[in-house]
């Protein structure tokens, strides 16, 4: 038993286990290895606006909090918005005391340097060159291997939550932990705790292509699900409009490279195969539009021209591409491609999730105990269109918020009601599949499905197809699951086919284009559809 089960080693996970540890035990647990996280991955940086002084002179926090407004298309929480970006400066405090390098200025070594990317009026964007996410997570794991009231699990895949509802009491519906599966020695263990924290990110795997790493399949939000907590918004899937395109380049890591938003920041400009910036028809913004503006923009390019994709100059940077982005630069070099000679061939692929486990800005979901923070819940901060590099800043204040209302509510020494007791883990056959091909073919499928029927541009035919094809996947994974021996790869697939329903099933609800959901059954955006979308499974 621990104090706190923090379910996830991304920003939110390990922030809150850093502080949480002051107060008790701790046990973090991640399916993969610790840096396999969005957060890992992330290019660009963290946004906040940082005390008078530091910052952008011409910048303030209700600059950047009509800029995320404006990005979240009328479905952001103001309240919510108006509470992370506030609170964001002092969370950077905490992540430079805990080991994060941001880049200082090279004039005044005083000051952070500050990037701009896309839907930001100002320069408020802290980075680390153009791995920002790394260095981040770097500096919290090594800090949290140094305390010794933290328990670090690698390879530990959590199944299932387990919740007094699920046990048979409709009265107190509460937490006490989840079933793991340690993918190591293979056995289901039973981890108890009063206070569970989701911090599993999103679902970018529910997509064919995608810049999320393997580990993003949407499990925290399905085990949510099926435990009956709330979600909400999750037909806003944001796609990032600069992955990388190259038909010769082999192996995920290239079809899954993201070209930071903030290469466009520093003045890069997209362009169609003759060099004219067609964004610029879209949006008077151009290339720094935001997301969905830009994604949108360049499906319909590809479209309209039959190309395989568009290009990013990076020209007017000269020299400062190599020195702000060498990560990227170097990146592609080793996949054949050199920017300094010509454009990066760029498409949209999924990016982030903007809906979620539905939480207050407490953390709370619809579970008593039970917590969610960063990507994989759905504060009103995002609204239907993440504005870049506020997920770093969300996870972090979240993770603040929360633990400070556990304390308030549940500090680890107060007395708590009994528990009932908690089942073996019951398992199916435990026979090893008999032909893997039958799972991998399942998993392509759903992702052909959802990058064919559910990607930037909708319609409702497109969106009825692909829930009767995951209706069959689900019968399929349910045999699957109770037929087989478990593994990872039948777990992912259950909580993709989980999500992908989700977010079907609520992108039919929406009869109308907002954000990152656009069906050309409803081409405008409708006053009566200003309110999130929110389901739950009893």
């Amino acid at each position: 038993m621990s104090d706190f089960l923090v379910i996830g080693s991304g920003v939110a996970g390990l922030s809150f286990a850093i502080k949480a540890a002051e107060h008790g035990s701790v046990t973090v647990i991640t399916k993969g290895k610790l840096l396999e996280s969005n957060t890992a991955w992330a290019q660009g940086g963290i946004s906040a606006v940082l005390p008078e002084g530091l910052r952008d002179p011409d910048d303030t926090c209700e600059k950047h909090l009509a800029d995320t407004l404006d990005a979240g298309a009328g479905l952001c929480d103001e309240e919510a918005v108006r509470v992370i970006i506030e609170e964001g400066a002092e969370t950077i405090d905490e992540l430079v005391e805990w080991g994060t390098a941001f880049d200082k200025d090279h004039d005044d070594p005083e000051r952070y340097s500050l990037g701009k990317e896309g839907g930001h009026s100002e320069r408020r964007i802290l980075h680390a060159k153009d791995t920002t996410g790394r260095e981040i997570a770097t500096s919290l794991i090594e800090t949290a291997k140094k305390d010794r009231n933290i328990t670090l699990l690698e390879d530990h895949y959590a199944i299932d939550l387990i919740t007094t509802g699920k046990l048979g009491s409709v009265t107190d519906d509460r937490i006490l932990g989840a079933y793991v599966l340690d993918t190591k020695s293979k056995e289901v263990k039973t981890m108890k705790s009063p206070r569970v924290i989701l911090a599993t990110g999103g679902c970018g795997k529910t997509y064919l292509y995608t810049t999320n790493p393997d580990s993003a399949t949407g499990d925290g939000l399905a085990m949510s699900w099926r435990a009956g907590a709330s979600v909400a918004n999750m037909e806003f899937v944001q796609f990032h409009p600069t992955c990388f395109y190259n038909p010769a380049a082999t192996g995920p890591e290239a079809r899954s490279f993201l070209v930071s938003e903030a290469v466009r920041g520093e003045g890069a400009v997209l362009v169609n195969a003759e060099g004219r910036q067609f964004v610029n028809d879209h949006d008077p913004r151009g290339s720094l539009a935001p997301r969905d503006i830009v994604a949108r923009a360049i499906d319909t390019e590809i479209k309209r021209t039959g190309a395989t994709c568009v290009y990013l100059d990076v020209s007017p940077l000269g020299d400062t591409f190599t020195e702000r982005f060498p990560f990227i630069h170097e990146t592609l070099l080793a996949f054949g491609h050199n920017a300094l000679k010509k454009p990066i061939p760029v498409v949209p692929a999924a990016h982030y999730q903007c809906g979620g486990v539905v939480t207050d800005l407490q953390g709370k979901t619809s579970i008593r105990g039970l917590y969610a923070i960063g990507e994989v819940a759905c504060t009103g901060l995002h609204g239907a269109n993440r504005l870049a590099s506020n997920s770093l800043l969300e996870g972090n204040v979240m993770a603040r918020r929360a633990l400070a209302e556990i304390m308030r509510l549940y500090p680890p020494g107060k007395e708590t009601p009994t528990s009932p007791a908690i089942p073996a883990w019951e398992s199916g056959n435990a026979a090893p599949p008999d032909e893997l091909v039958n799972i991998y073919h399942a998993w392509d499928e759903l992702r052909r499905t959802m990058q064919d029927y559910v990607s930037i541009v909708r319609t409702d035919n497109r969106l009825r197809r692909a829930a009767y094809r995951l209706k069959n996947l689900h019968r399929e994974v349910k045999e699957f699951y109770w037929g087989y021996t478990l593994t990872p790869d039948i777990l992912e697939l259950r909580n993709l086919v989980a999500t992908a329903s989700i977010i079907v099933d609520s992108a039919l609800l929406r009869k109308e284009s907002r954000g990152s959901h656009h069906t050309l059954d409803y081409p405008d955006r409708e006053a009566r559809f200003d309110q999130s979308t929110v389901l739950r499974r009893f």
